[in-house]
């Protein structure tokens, strides 16, 4: 017979699985528009920076919700809240697939930004339920890994299905994999070992505010929030919306070559996220040293296409593609530095400060980048190489700033652990 520590084993990886289906598919709906920006510039009639305003409106929604989800979470549970997410954002892309204007459109995304929203953060609260300390590190990048397939099946297959499906009946297929998804969680998710649901003290405004303040009080809160604003917001630009149209317009690839190299980072992602994952969890006090490690890797990489004579060569957009695709689990760190800096009751909370730290960095980015072309571009022409080169240098500004913030608030952060623990922290509680 199956030893209790064994089915309580088994059953974690259960509800983790269920977790990240939910993840993968919030994934695939997020992703869904970056290999359609010139289907949707065609069916719309958008410029440039018109078409950035679908992603930038659907990051700026998932931005603008992760505190208010955090605190949904620490008062309703995890199940409850992604449950609510998977229908949502299903329901929005259903509405994505049959819009025909503009307006119509935005506010689809919109949806679909506010179910995305609630789904990462939820199944980061639910790993820190159901996992032992040592194993949440290695899981949680996992759970950010293993879900950003979510993108490759929206890149390669979402094109071949605009191509020969069309619109419309590609995009609805998307919307009716969420309620299979929602039967799944419905059925097996349970917010913690001790019960199906766990719900939180009920909150006020003076109990929000004191959270909230506590959770961005600590130092250690905000080097998490300031190592994700740095490691994935090129990532995100590149995954969501810029990737192909830099790499058809300005390097010359065809649509499927494009595709292909784009899947090829998300693989990279899935394969470096148990090393990171391993890492940090290993030597947890140099996990800010990891993470500025991938940043200055994807700045290195960037430097490399933009300074190119010409079009860059194939080798150099695969370096820059492995580059982001270990950018993306390193900001991983950022949640598991947040994680053992605050105590359970804050989690949702933290998680979520610290998750709004790349999308704003993102979203900054995605609207930036379509502002610039539409600058350097003459109307009704197509955007040439060296608009993409002043569009894509953005992004040093971005970094410069968390850079330094990193530096800053590490030395911070571990002197406050210090101090917390009356010496050198414990092995696993530090940063």
């Amino acid at each position: 017979m199956t030893s209790t520590p064994e089915r309580a084993e088994r059953r974690a990886w259960i509800v983790w699985g269920v977790g990240l289906a939910a993840y993968f598919l919030a994934i695939f709906h997020r992703s869904s528009l970056s290999v359609a920006g010139l289907e949707a510039t065609d069916r719309f009639g958008l410029s440039a920076s018109g078409l950035a305003t679908f992603t930038m409106l659907q990051l700026l929604v998932y931005a603008a919700m992760q505190v208010p989800v955090g605190l949904l979470i620490d008062r309703f549970g995890s199940r409850s809240i992604l449950l609510g997410g998977v229908l949502v954002c299903s329901a929005a892309q259903a509405g994505f697939a049959f819009a025909e204007s503009y307006p119509q459109a935005l506010i689809a995304r919109f949806f679909v930004g506010v179910g995305d929203a609630m789904t990462f953060i939820c199944v980061i609260r639910l790993v820190a339920a159901w996992f032992p300390g040592r194993q949440v590190p290695l899981v949680t990048t996992l759970t950010g890994t293993i879900g950003q397939g979510g993108a490759i099946v929206a890149a390669v297959p979402v094109t071949l299905a605009l191509r020969h499906w069309g619109w419309t009946s590609t995009y609805l297929t998307a919307a009716l994999l969420g309620p299979l998804v929602a039967l799944l969680l419905a059925l097996l998710l349970h917010d913690s070992p001790e019960g199906k649901h766990l719900r939180g003290a009920p909150m006020n405004l003076r109990s929000v505010r004191r959270s909230l303040g506590a959770s961005w009080g600590h130092p250690g809160t905000r080097l998490g929030f300031w190592i994700h604003f740095t490691t994935c917001f090129s990532t995100h630009a590149i995954s969501l919306l810029w990737g192909l149209p830099f790499m058809v317009r300005s390097e010359g690839l065809s649509e499927e070559a494009a595709g292909t190299l784009l899947t090829l980072f998300v693989v990279v992602a899935m394969c470096s996220g148990p090393a990171i994952g391993w890492s940090i969890g290993r030597y947890p006090w140099q996990r800010s040293t990891i993470a500025l490690g991938a940043c200055l890797g994807v700045v290195a990489a960037w430097t490399l296409v933009l300074c190119w004579p010409g079009e860059a060569p194939v080798w150099t957009l695969v370096v820059l593609m492995v580059a982001l695709g270990v950018g993306g689990p390193a900001s991983m760190i950022g949640f598991d530095v947040a994680r053992t800096s605050n105590p359970p009751e804050r989690q949702g909370s933290a998680s979520g400060l610290v998750n709004q730290g790349g999308f704003i960095a993102a979203l900054l980015t995605v609207l930036a980048i379509g502002w610039i072309l539409d600058w350097r571009s003459p109307a009704g022409t197509d955007y040439a190489a060296s608009a993409f080169t002043w569009a894509m240098s953005f992004q040093y500004i971005l970094w410069a700033i968390g850079l330094t913030q990193i530096l800053r608030f590490r030395r911070r952060a571990r002197t406050s652990l210090i101090e917390e623990h009356g010496g050198r922290p414990t092995a696993f509680d530090r940063v």
